[in-house]
């Protein structure tokens, strides 16, 4: 038995808005939790029909690492990331003709915290065998390389290469849910280990041509920036408006100047617009078609939406990059400091991985 200690969301409400921006603060970036239990519990319906909703919804709620504790009641723990992650699946929910409830909720009988957090343990070491299972089998079926790298055995490097590659993005995946330190993760990242020593990397191509466009704005975002907002920024200031200045505001009631611009907040005028990140967004609206920038467009889409949609390679390291500069970095502005120079980096490195294309500035 749960006890609901805040509505976040409820019908005729805004799920995102009301979650992000409904008068609580969740755990901060200390991981502690905040007021109101240490839960979020997301309560939904879905129509019968189409039949691929519910599906739709199910994978959904795997890919973000919920529990179920009853058919369609499911459970996060309360923190910003996993708060703003429900509520972004509730709109679409609420979207398809369904209907749900958000709240924060403490445990009063009939479970415990504990039972709980084994629930989390238990799935993510589920989801660590897979990868040790599967990074053991590749150890054992790669070919031996002579010293001029060349393939001695079958299968193919490249082959082997791209599913070393998919088992990196796969543990990042994990990993990145693990909220309660489950203990398969240590044989999981030995097993990739193994593997990787006995496989030549085999780097991704890609290339882009540059663009800008637009002129000196202030740019408006929620604080407390992660991957989008900050993968966002450094497309604003390296691709459309080279003079922007950015502000940090509450998500919560802010009314923008009229010489503001705001960017991942509700209601602003480049956020999330259908299955795109705010990142992809403004790639559309500005008509950025370098494919270096769709390429980050697709990184910063998987980790963002959390739905795997184009499960890029660089993927996991760039999550493990960003979650090591938010730990390490507590204000926005360098935040976007250090951000700007990762992507800057990754874009570089997009941009000449295939020789003979146009790169620009």
């Amino acid at each position: 038995m749960a006890r609901a200690d805040a509505a976040l969301a409820a019908p005729g409400a805004d799920p995102v808005t009301a979650a992000v921006t409904g008068g609580r603060e969740m755990r901060g970036s200390d991981g502690a939790p905040g007021p109101g239990g240490p839960w979020v519990l997301l309560l939904h319906q879905v129509p019968t029909k189409p039949d691929y909703l519910r599906v739709k919804v199910r994978r959904r709620l795997q890919r973000l690492g919920a529990v179920a504790l009853k058919n369609a009641v499911y459970v996060l723990p309360n923190a910003e990331g996993p708060v703003e992650d429900f509520a972004w699946l509730l709109r679409e929910i609420v979207a398809d003709g369904g209907e749900g409830v958000l709240c924060v909720a403490s445990l009063v009988a009939g479970l415990a915290d504990a039972e709980i957090e084994a629930m989390f343990r238990r799935d993510r070491d589920a989801d660590y065998a897979e990868v040790t299972i599967a990074a053991a089998q590749l150890a054992r079926g790669v070919p031996v390389l002579d010293s001029a790298g060349a393939s001695t055995g079958v299968p193919a490097v490249a082959a082997v290469a791209a599913e070393l590659a998919r088992l990196r993005r796969r543990l990042g995946e994990v990993i990145a849910l693990d909220y309660f330190h489950a203990p398969g993760r240590a044989e999981a990242e030995s097993a990739l280990a193994a593997a990787e020593v006995r496989v030549h990397p085999i780097p991704p191509a890609s290339v882009s041509a540059p663009h800008a466009n637009f002129v000196g704005r202030i740019w408006v975002t929620r604080r407390g920036v992660g991957i989008d907002r900050i993968a966002s920024a450094w497309l604003i200031q390296r691709f459309i408006d080279p003079a922007a200045t950015f502000t940090f505001v509450a998500p919560r009631g802010y009314r923008p100047a009229p010489d503001e611009l705001r960017f991942d907040m509700y209601d602003a005028e480049y956020t999330h617009e259908g299955a795109r990140c705010t990142f992809e967004t403004l790639l559309a609206r500005f008509g950025l078609t370098d494919p270096g920038l769709a390429a980050l467009g697709e990184i910063v889409h998987d980790l963002d939406l959390k739905d795997a949609a184009f499960g890029r390679a660089e993927t996991a390291g760039v999550a493990a990059l960003i979650a090591g500069l938010v730990a390490t970095t507590p204000t926005d502005d360098a935040r976007l400091v250090r951000g700007g120079a990762l992507f800057e980096a990754m874009y570089a490195a997009l941009r000449t991985a295939a020789p003979g294309r146009a790169h620009g500035p």
